[in-house]
């Protein structure tokens, strides 16, 4: 586990527990508060955007990672496991020192942050958000009836093993519940292009095959969940399995939004994302 800075940006290389390296992003180091962004399937750091330029003017210190294989992450044939990926986040917040951060994860980083939260203990954070977070589960189960069958999960691993960006661009199509320019739509297609089909794959079988229920009954910070009424991807639904199962959490809901609440909505969302960071 090592740091490597690179060249004059403000980008590091830190090493995880299989020698990998992890692009982490750190954007005013001398910030008065850490914000600390995990994108979700199949996207990067760059997701985070309109959130972080807002944040910025705020005095924050914003970092953020691309998860392995996607962005400028080392992609590997393996370690795609909700442990192994929350053992990444661990090996950043340890070298780089953080503590008392503001720990946010979208979608799958949501399931991501919350496996932290139960294997590491919530080392360094502080509060956690959860936006339009795959937790529970991705699949329905016993306890999360909410989520996608087998079937229809396989149906779109079968898809990026034949045709990658038409699935990309699939995704894109049911990711917002507003219309949106087609300069933007083509920003975020061209994110989940950039991503390692290797990662993408193994990432979505991460998705398709683990529950993270139990972690949500172990966070024990203020937890703020933001989701879209909405949300297609991650049903609305299992936002209130988490409030209910989220110790001194609380549930922000976007009546016009989908899985991409954030932009869907974004003077609002950002408003109650900062009100929730400040209170």
């Amino acid at each position: 586990m090592n740091i490597m800075f690179q060249g004059g940006k403000k980008m590091y290389y830190i090493r995880s527990t299989d020698n990998i390296k992890i692009a982490v992003y750190d954007l005013n180091p001398e910030g008065h508060k850490t914000v600390f962004f995990v994108h979700g399937w199949p996207l990067s750091h760059k997701m985070f955007e309109y959130q972080v330029n807002q944040l910025v003017k705020l005095g924050y210190r914003i970092v953020s990672m691309d998860i392995r294989g996607f962005g400028n992450s080392d992609e590997t044939a393996e370690g795609y496991s909700y442990n192994q990926l929350a053992d990444d986040l661990y090996n950043i917040i340890y070298a780089l020192e953080l503590k008392d951060i503001y720990l946010v994860g979208f979608s799958m980083g949501g399931a991501i942050v919350t496996r932290y939260m139960a294997l590491h203990k919530g080392y360094g954070v502080s509060k956690i958000c959860l936006w339009d977070a795959a937790v529970p589960s991705y699949l329905k189960t016993a306890r999360n009836p909410y989520g996608h069958t087998k079937g229809e999960a396989n149906d779109l691993l079968e898809q990026i093993y034949k045709d990658r960006p038409k699935l990309n661009q699939y995704f894109g199509s049911i990711f917002f519940a507003k219309p949106h320019s087609e300069p933007l739509k083509s920003w975020f297609q061209r994110m989940s292009d950039d991503a390692g089909s290797v990662a993408q794959i193994n990432t979505l079988i991460s998705l398709r095959d683990e529950d993270v229920f139990d972690d949500m009954r172990l966070i024990n910070v203020p937890t703020g969940i933001f989701h879209g009424k909405l949300d297609k991807i991650c049903p609305y639904p299992m936002a209130k399995i988490q409030n209910e199962n989220i110790k001194n959490s609380k549930l922000y809901t976007y009546e016009n939004s989908g899985h991409g609440a954030f932009y869907d909505e974004l003077q609002k969302y950002n408003e109650d994302f900062i009100a929730f960071l400040n209170g």
